[in-house]
């Protein structure tokens, strides 16, 4: 199996403090997503402005579209996105719409699973219709109630879908082996890397675990 991919959520709204954490982390992180609370404050300058500084890391952009699929993804593409996501809750049009756009750039569309119900199903009818990667994602709000993402990967991993797994929910130190060895291609760490004393130095731990796992 290819070592997974580990991917840096930058969620702060300053577009200076985001593009200096960003320089802080380069060196162990394979991913800068632009968070949604971030994409949405900053815009797409902040995308043209990493992909300038950054031209060897993947950019996701988590637009977490809810509608016109290809019309909303498309401009993000084309200003440097490599991944945009869109809500499996949206409906397989709308994730073709993202996959359709993707496609155009040569880019990957992710579809989110964060609420949906039947997660097997949303990813499966997803994997067919040509998305690239597929996220297990517990929010915020559901891990501020003590929900984790780690019985939803398993899951997914087990379908054995031709996609690579992402997962995201307040993953760390003491779980991050966990999860690369339940089968996730991507690990998504956000405040264990931000709101480490020494971001560079948390990267570089986390860097070295999934190495080693």
């Amino acid at each position: 199996m290819a070592t997974p991919l580990i991917q840096m959520a930058l969620d702060s709204l300053d577009f200076d403090a985001t593009v200096a954490l960003a320089e802080q982390v380069a060196d162990s992180v394979d991913i800068f997503e632009i968070g949604t609370p971030c994409i949405k404050h900053n815009g797409i300058n902040l995308v043209k402005e990493l992909r300038a500084r950054f031209p060897n890391h993947l950019l996701l952009v988590d637009l977490k579209t809810m509608d016109a699929g290809e019309y909303e993804a498309t401009p993000f593409y084309a200003a440097g996105a490599d991944i945009c996501t869109v809500l499996g809750v949206s409906g397989l049009a709308t994730c073709a719409g993202v996959i359709n756009a993707a496609n155009a750039h040569g880019a990957e569309a992710q579809i989110d699973l964060i609420n949906v119900g039947d997660k097997a199903a949303c990813a499966r009818a997803c994997a067919e219709a040509g998305a690239q990667i597929v996220g297990v994602h517990t929010g915020l709000d559901a891990q501020a109630a003590g929900d984790t993402p780690f019985d939803d990967l398993a899951m997914i991993s087990d379908l054995g879908l031709d996609v690579r797994v992402s997962v995201a929910g307040g993953i760390n130190s003491s779980t991050i082996q966990d999860v690369v060895r339940a089968g996730a291609g991507i690990v998504v760490v956000g405040a264990a890397i931000y709101g480490a004393d020494s971001p560079a130095d948390s990267a570089r731990e986390l860097r070295e675990l999934v190495d080693a796992a």
